[in-house]
């Protein structure tokens, strides 16, 4: 490979980011689903920081955080490619965007699940309905 065309293809760490950042913006923005990922995972960390969760429990609720918002990113690219390719009713795109939205549905279930057994773990201990649990 010449040297001016690995210079065409090799991109920098900083530009590799703008664009991540960029994607970012045109993923969250126009998404009204993104509001409401938004508010539930502002409403577990609030809960978290009051109940006061253990360090491993932060790392399995922002790691469920995070996948959420990851699969609701890869579900709004999927809407975007699918916009760009056709307006017109197509039954493979549309079976692709309801397999996009059943991956956010999935991953939505498994953070719930999560945080259920997370807080519901948590309540037992300030209330005390586990045996030998000291507050």
């Amino acid at each position: 490979m010449f040297q001016d065309e690995r210079e065409r293809t090799e991109r920098l760490w900083s530009e590799k980011f703008r664009d991540a950042f960029r994607g970012l913006k045109q993923g969250v923005r126009g998404q009204s689903s993104f509001f409401a990922h938004f508010f539930l995972a502002a409403v577990v960390i609030v809960a978290g920081w009051t109940l006061g969760v253990s360090r491993a429990e932060w790392c399995l609720l922002a790691l469920c955080i995070a996948g959420v918002f990851s699969a609701e990113m890869f579900n709004s690219a999927l809407e975007s490619m699918a916009k760009a390719i056709t307006h017109e009713h197509n039954p493979h795109v549309g079976g692709a965007l309801d397999i996009g939205s059943a991956a956010v549905l999935i991953a939505s279930i498994g953070a719930a699940v999560v945080g259920a057994a997370v807080f519901l773990h948590r309540v037992g201990l300030l209330f005390e309905w586990w045996p030998g649990a000291k507050t």
